[in-house]
């Protein structure tokens, strides 16, 4: 893929490289170009990139006949939010408006030269006001029989009077009717020779023409007649031929979001190399595919300000001041000021200097890391606005990189990694993939859509159980699962194949249309209430009501298949023991059966424990290692208890700030040693004949402890032999990894920098392990009661030259800096 990419390389466009790949048969270059890279030519948006859009001169040419009437309150609302954005986004756009079936005539071209009957040019062409937004919140319904095609004549005379040959900006006629109107037979040529001579007038004066046709549909479909067949196949060889949009309507929600409201001119977010490997790079432009419109900004509006100063702002001006908490009259200097950042229970300092060192520096550029497969790659991996790639304008070496690049990757599968910093300075590096998106036909070329991807600090994984483990009486039936099946057919939004309701492209933000509205609504009475939500509106956040009227059917059938039962909810009462609701059970009618659980089995006290605890957690560390302990299923458990006590220890003691966590693990310390001990005389079953202990009963329950500690539980033999024997019994004692942690902890805490915590553990008398504890200890009494005073003799020969205190913040920031 590399090398195929090389024989396209050029001192301009892609960076030639040393190679060893010996000298090319043109032949087979030129064979490889025709087969896999075909002529292409950038679509529109591409081709007008590189134009900043001073403005926009556009005429509004609404049908204003008999047929339209229907329609002519929501083409009122459409052209009315149109203008409405206009006035906020484009203010200096200029705006005509053109009606055509109108009962007058009013329009230059009928003066000059006769015709052109029934056009009105109800406002020539101006910069967008109030006056306009006025003007189209309502159309009258008027009768007269003008075609588009001479309205279209009237509208390209206005546009070419005003804008001077050669002037920047787009040009562009929008026009919205029904199409059922025939257009009249000219009086020399074809229809066919007039579109052609009318669509290269557009095309000299590069004017686009967008065309909104209505098609609405009923219930049981709508049959078009000739005049508008014949309408749309003229319409569509305008748009394709000037570059605009066809655009047939079907409801009343999408004629508001085919009306383009706001055009946006695209801006290069990144113009340079894509750098594959060291020695080889493809020109790039990269361009925003999709960016979330957002609410116009609110400001504060001071009405202090003269009512006759037109030059007046309304602006409100914020000055921060910072006063001393000592003294509130004390300002406090910006130089006196500092910027601190939480860490645990304080604030730390960080001055401007370590917060400009600890900046990454980075240079701007795209670098490809790698390729992997698809699949790595998840979709809900992507974050952010996604962008496109699209080779350099007019280069012809970059787009043929690119066509290779992205078939050869849509053909393996795989996707680019991508390192990418947009512009120098950049406080961050993004990561992103690259996914090849091959052009639909010969007027689209081939590109890359880019989407950032997480770094490990970004995921959020959160498991669920599958449903496929679940028991068999939480698993679907035939019933419901066909029930669900049907209830998602009879909903689905695309319902027939080039038939879809709600599409993105044709749906428009029923919050940012509301407010735009009611800020128009505003402008002209300061007094004026919210509206409610249009109907057209209201299909976008709920469904339509003869839609749920044709499901209304299966929404039964679901319910019926996926009943609910209302719980019964008891009288608070007292507390209550197990004891009792075992005698509550027993008091049941009976043939009453009891609550089934999983399987069809019984709630019993082993299912309600079930859920016990497997680690010592950080949290409640000493809860969980008791409760670790107290299992009996496993012998695993007391080691792992013991393991995971020892590890919280030591991390609190690593994580530890000016002793914050000391009394913490002081406490785990404590229930370390205790569970040590304890744990050499837990209760255990002696069946008679595995110990020969002098007792008859059958099944003897001994607690060790209390028989180590004084014979307290039961009366044995007092035979020494059979003590010895019954010793033998009791599993192994834990008293010696206690004492080797202990000892651990001595060696790293006397007379260091956690030397506090070692004097918190002398003052709880907390020392080893004695065999007068447990017999497995091999430390003695004496041993054990001399080990504390040892350790401070130890650690007082040590304090004359005591290890210098080290603070992590500031040895964190000393190695930043």
């Amino acid at each position: 893929m590399f090398e195929l990419l090389g024989a396209f390389s050029g001192s301009d466009d892609v960076t030639e490289f040393d190679s060893e790949l010996g000298d090319w048969d043109s032949g087979i270059v030129s064979e490889v170009i025709d087969i896999r890279v075909r002529e292409i030519k950038l679509d529109r948006t591409v081709l007008q990139c590189n134009l900043f859009q001073i403005l926009e001169t556009l005429i509004l040419l609404v049908d204003i006949g008999p047929s339209m009437h229907p329609h002519l309150d929501y083409a009122a609302r459409a052209i009315s939010a149109l203008v409405q954005r206009k006035i906020v986004h484009n203010k200096h756009d200029e705006v005509g408006l053109v009606f055509f079936g109108a009962n007058d005539t009013d329009n230059e071209l009928s003066s000059e030269l006769g015709g052109y009957e029934d056009i009105v040019v109800l406002r020539p062409i101006a910069v967008v006001s109030e006056e306009l937004a006025q003007a189209v919140d309502q159309f009258s319904k008027e009768y007269g029989t003008s075609d588009f095609m001479d309205a279209m004549v009237v509208a390209m005379d206005l546009i070419v009077k005003k804008c001077a040959a050669g002037s920047k900006g787009n040009k562009r006629i929008y026009l919205i009717t029904d199409g059922e109107s025939p257009v009249k037979e000219p009086e020399e040529g074809t229809k066919s020779e007039q579109v052609e001579l009318l669509r290269n007038q557009l095309q000299m004066h590069n004017i686009i023409l967008d065309a909104v046709v209505i098609r609405l549909k009923g219930e049981n479909g709508a049959l078009e007649s000739k005049a508008s067949q014949e309408n749309e196949f003229l319409l569509r060889s305008f748009a394709d031929g000037t570059m605009g949009d066809l655009v047939l309507v079907e409801s009343y929600t999408t004629l508001l979001g085919a009306v383009k409201s706001r055009s946006v001119s695209p801006t290069t977010l990144y113009r340079g190399d894509l750098e594959l490997t060291p020695n080889m790079s493809i020109k790039v432009w990269v361009y925003k595919k999709v960016s979330s419109e957002r609410m116009p900004t609110l400001r504060i509006y001071s009405d202090k300000a003269p009512l006759l100063d037109t030059t007046a702002t309304h602006e409100v001006k914020f000055d921060i001041e910072y006063k001393s908490s000592v003294d509130l009259d004390v300002s406090i200097a910006p130089e006196q000021r500092i910027k601190a950042y939480k860490y645990g229970p304080q604030y730390v300092p960080i001055s401007s200097k370590e917060e400009e060192a600890l900046k990454f520096r980075t240079e701007k550029g795209l670098k490809v890391v790698g390729f992997t497969d698809k699949s790595n790659v998840p979709r809900h991996y992507f974050m952010k606005e996604t962008n496109v790639f699209v080779p350099e304008l007019r280069n012809t070496r970059s787009t043929l990189a690119i066509s290779c690049l992205a078939r050869a990757m849509e053909a393996e599968g795989k996707v680019a990694i991508v390192r990418c910093v947009w512009r120098a300075g950049q406080a961050n590096v993004a990561l992103g993939v690259l996914t090849p998106c091959l052009g639909s036909d010969d007027s689209v070329a081939d590109c890359f859509y880019f989407n950032n991807i997480p770094f490990s600090e970004d995921l959020r994984e959160f498991a669920f159980a599958s449903f496929k483990d679940r028991p068999s009486t939480q698993q679907p039936t035939r019933l419901q699962q066909e029930a669900a099946d049907a209830l998602v057919q009879m909903m689905d939004l695309v319902p027939y194949p080039g038939q879809e309701f709600l599409m993105p492209e044709r749906t428009v933000n029923p919050v940012l249309q509301r407010f735009y509205s009611f800020l128009h609504l505003k402008s002209v009475n300061p007094e004026a209430a919210v509206p409610p939500l249009d109907k057209a509106l209201q299909i976008i956040i709920q469904p339509e009501e003869r839609f749920i009227q044709k499901v209304d059917f299966m929404l039964q059938t679901f319910k019926e298949q996926f009943q609910l039962i209302r719980s019964t909810q008891t009288e608070k009462g007292g507390r209550k023991f197990w004891k009792d609701r075992l005698g509550e059970n027993e008091a049941a009618l009976p043939g009453e059966d009891l609550l089934q659980i999983e399987d069809g089995k019984p709630l019993t006290f082993e299912f309600l424990t079930g859920k016990k605890v497997e680690q010592v957690g950080s949290l409640n560390p000493v809860e969980d290692f008791e409760a670790l302990l107290a299992r009996r299923d496993s012998d695993q458990w007391v080691t792992k208890a013991i393991k995971g006590m020892k590890k919280i220890i030591t991390d609190l003691l690593n994580s530890a700030y000016n002793g914050n966590t000391y009394e913490k693990a002081v406490t785990c310390l404590i229930a370390l040693r205790r569970g040590c001990v304890i744990q050499e005389f837990r209760p255990f079953e002696l069946e008679v004949g595995s110990c020969d202990t002098g007792v008859n009963d059958e099944t003897l329950w001994i607690d060790t402890a209390e028989y180590v500690l004084g014979y307290m539980s039961v009366e044995l033999s007092t035979d020494s032999a059979s003590k010895d024997r019954v010793l033998d019994c009791v599993l192994a004692a834990e008293p010696s990894d206690f004492n080797t942690f202990l000892e651990e902890i001595s060696n790293r805490c006397r007379g260091k920098r956690q030397n506090d915590f070692w004097e918190l553990v002398t003052a709880k008398n907390l020392t080893l392990i004695s065999k007068d504890e447990t017999p497995d200890s091999d430390v003695t009494q004496e041993e054990a009661a001399s080990f504390l005073s040892r350790v401070q003799n130890s650690g007082h020969v040590s304090e004359g030259v005591p290890e210098e205190e080290v603070d992590e913040i500031e040895a964190l920031l000393d190695d930043v800096i």
